[in-house]
């Protein structure tokens, strides 16, 4: 059953929909886009180079969905007003926006440079910022909106080394929250997603001692799989999310209780 649809069971419908997915060239962006265009939503896919994003679009068109990719550093303000503007017209409207691009810049407190700091800041927090801010725009004249905000275990718990990093996320939760409760009478919700231990290229560099260990921290006693995050951004992006706004998703298997 190896070309079976994992998230059949899931009855998400997005047929019709436009959804944008930022940081869509691989890991967890990856995943989600394709997850949104298996569930018919006509997806943009956002990252710094359209090269890096064909591989997804190949994947969701190859299962019969409509991509495209679209290049632009999430950082800069003009770059993001444009490109929204262009998918609403070229689209007819933006029903969906997944705030997923994010960097990591680890390093212990007292040795991190200004530009660590500052490059992750700008990318996991003022991207997300750019692009909701877009997107609502876009959203409460339409009356209708789903924007997730990608978050992490380590924007709620702290991890040494990762000061940078930690702050941009737990940033994002704030700006959840509040962006919440501006636009709940306009039928767009706000909500984020915390992953934590997530099968990846970078878990797999860790080394299966340093997982092992990991896992016993983990009460499922396994690392989660991108499509454990995926089915709950499909949940939170369908209709059926309606009265769910201002939520943060833990998806870490009971690790942080």
């Amino acid at each position: 059953m190896a070309d079976a649809n994992p998230y059949d069971s899931l009855k998400v419908n997005l047929t019709g929909q436009i959804a944008v997915v930022t940081g869509a060239s691989q890991g967890l962006g990856k995943s989600i886009a394709i997850a949104l265009g298996q569930s018919g939503a006509k997806v943009a896919c956002i990252a710094r180079s359209v090269d890096k994003l064909a591989a997804t679009v190949a994947d969701i068109t190859a299962a019969g969905g409509t991509a495209e990719a679209f290049p632009c550093d999430v950082r800069e303000s003009a770059a993001v007003d444009k490109l929204m503007n262009d998918i609403n017209e070229k689209w007819g409207r933006i029903d969906i926006l997944v705030n997923n691009a994010g960097v990591t810049r680890d390093t212990l407190l007292p040795v991190m440079t200004d530009e660590q700091w500052d490059e992750v800041i700008a990318t996991n927090l003022r991207g997300p910022f750019l692009f909701a801010r877009a997107a609502a725009r876009l959203m409460m004249r339409q009356r209708y909106g789903r924007i997730i905000n990608m978050s992490s275990v380590s924007g709620l718990m702290g991890n040494a080394g990762q000061t940078n990093y930690s702050a941009s996320k737990a940033g994002l939760i704030g700006f959840t929250r509040s962006m919440s409760r501006e636009l709940a009478k306009r039928k767009v919700t706000i909500n984020a997603v915390c992953p934590g231990f997530i099968e990846s290229e970078m878990t797999k560099v860790l080394g299966d001692s340093i997982l092992d260990e990991v896992k016993k921290r983990i009460p499922a006693g396994r690392v989660g799989k991108p499509e454990d995050v995926s089915a709950c951004v499909l949940f939170l992006a369908s209709p059926a999310a309606s009265y769910v706004t201002g939520a943060v998703l833990t998806v870490d298997g009971g690790m942080t209780g």
